[in-house]
């Protein structure tokens, strides 16, 4: 079978296999893309709560966002590979090596948490210092990292059961879940940052708590779910010691997409230190576009995630026709969402910007960006759908090459250069953020081509 069928998948597949397919496709698509809308519209209340304070209450979360973010996509890409190998298990008919997947994946990502905790807690005061925070916002930021990066294990432990339900195909679960800590986090939000009846005033320091008792929650309702519901899942004792074997492999598979997620996201800090040193105004307009940005790609995001399982599955039931099927019907959906969206951020970033920091300064700079931007984000995507399909078939190596080279080889030397040697405003940054997107995306297309990632695991062998 050609790899041509990646384009057109269709010869050979029955009419009622491709609507299962998509069928298939939309049902773990579904609630992943409520579940990432949520976590969203958690992350706009906070931005709405802390805007109505004031840009520099809005500003200590936005600074932050990216330290967080590198330690989310790093510990991510091990749990993809979890999911990976558990889909692929899935796929072949065998539950023992889901079980045994499992086991292996919550270990580690625990114990990661528990080690990377301390290490980051020492750490971030420098780092506050290295990318430049104004000595205005400094205190509140480190207070609201110090709170959130505490809850570590929570996450990394979360993030592992999240990625086990997905790789079974049950993407509800992680949705209902993630609905009920959401409301928490959002309820708590308003209590702790207004000082709403008996709770204190804690404006940014609210919001840290809340988002920490919200993780928290979280990963007690994940394990509980997974410890007495039938899932299809057992998490036994047995499995939770460390295979030497399975560890390597969900590094093998892991590490590249972690080192090149967490480079990126390294990367979009370092970007972060580029557009500290415009003020707090761009720095919010930054914050509200990152956001309403990734509100809008959920769809994208979600049929990103599916694509990795539906690939996984059908990758280890030897149909690789159908693993293309579902790439190229994942692209399709994901195109018409985003065009549609980023339609309505064109023409109308002033008044998006303006709903969430009432500032003149910031919807000005927020229009500014949302007109250069918006179409560009098709294109990113489409490259967040293509790296799904690397992350499935377990050949992540593309995924790292990729998010390195958007970062550190496009996006950030082109703001340097218009920025601080051409002289450039913040749209220097915006135009990186535009070439970046484009060029990743056609590099994209051309590896899922001409490079055989779909024969990288056997099934057999996993």
């Amino acid at each position: 079978m050609s790899q041509e069928n990646f384009l057109k998948p269709g010869t050979g597949i029955e009419p009622s296999e491709k609507r299962d397919v998509y069928r298939q496709l939309l049902l773990i698509a579904g609630p992943i893309m409520l579940t990432n809308f949520l976590q969203t519209l958690y992350n706009l209340t906070d931005t709405y709560f802390l805007g109505q304070l004031g840009r520099n209450e809005v500003s200590s979360p936005a600074t932050s966002f990216n330290i967080i973010f590198l330690l989310i996509l790093f510990s991510g890409g091990f749990s993809h590979a979890g999911r990976t190998l558990i889909s692929q298990a899935k796929g072949r008919g065998d539950p023992e090596r889901s079980d045994f997947y499992l086991g292996q994946l919550t270990g580690m990502m625990l114990l990661g948490g528990l080690i990377i905790t301390p290490l980051i807690q020492i750490a971030i005061p420098a780092i506050l210092r290295l990318i430049a925070v104004p000595e205005v916002i400094y205190a509140p930021t480190l207070g609201y990292l110090r709170v959130v990066l505490a809850g570590l294990p929570f996450m990394f432990l979360t993030f592992a059961l999240q990625a086990a339900f997905q790789g079974m195909g049950d993407s509800m679960t992680p949705f209902i879940i993630n609905m009920i800590s959401v409301a928490v986090n959002i309820l708590l939000d308003w209590l702790l940052i207004f000082g709403i009846g008996v709770f204190p005033a804690m404006a940014v320091a609210g919001a840290a708590w809340a988002t920490f008792i919200a993780r928290a929650l979280n990963a007690i309702l994940a394990l509980a779910v997974l410890l007495f519901r039938d899932s299809g899942l057992q998490l036994k004792p047995e499995n939770l010691r460390p295979d030497a074997k399975a560890y390597k492999l969900i590094i093998r598979i892991g590490l590249p997409a972690s080192l090149g997620q967490s480079a990126a996201a390294l990367g979009f800090t370092v970007l972060q230190g580029i557009i500290n040193s415009f003020g707090t105004a761009v720095i919010a307009a930054f914050n509200v576009g990152s956001r309403i940005i990734n509100l809008f790609m959920m769809p994208a995001m979600g049929l990103s995630q599916a694509t990795s399982v539906m690939v996984g599955q059908k990758l280890g039931a030897r149909r690789r026709d159908l693993a293309f099927l579902a790439l190229r019907q994942a692209s399709l959906t994901s195109l018409v969402f985003i065009s549609i969206s980023m339609t309505v951020t064109f023409f109308f970033g002033n008044s998006v910007t303006g709903f969430f920091v009432p500032d003149p300064q910031v919807i000005r700079w927020g229009a500014i960006l949302f007109r250069l931007v918006s179409p560009s984000v098709v294109f990113f995507a489409l490259f967040t759908v293509f790296n799904g399909a690397f992350q499935g078939s377990g050949d992540t190596r593309p995924v790292a090459v990729l998010n390195t080279m958007r970062l550190w080889g496009i996006r950030l030397p082109v703001a340097f250069l218009l920025v601080t040697v051409l002289g450039w405003g913040p749209e220097g940054i915006w135009i990186g953020m535009i070439l970046s997107n484009l060029l990743t995306a056609m590099s994209a297309l051309v590896l899922l081509l001409k490079r055989p990632w779909y024969a990288k695991l056997d099934p057999d062998d996993i």
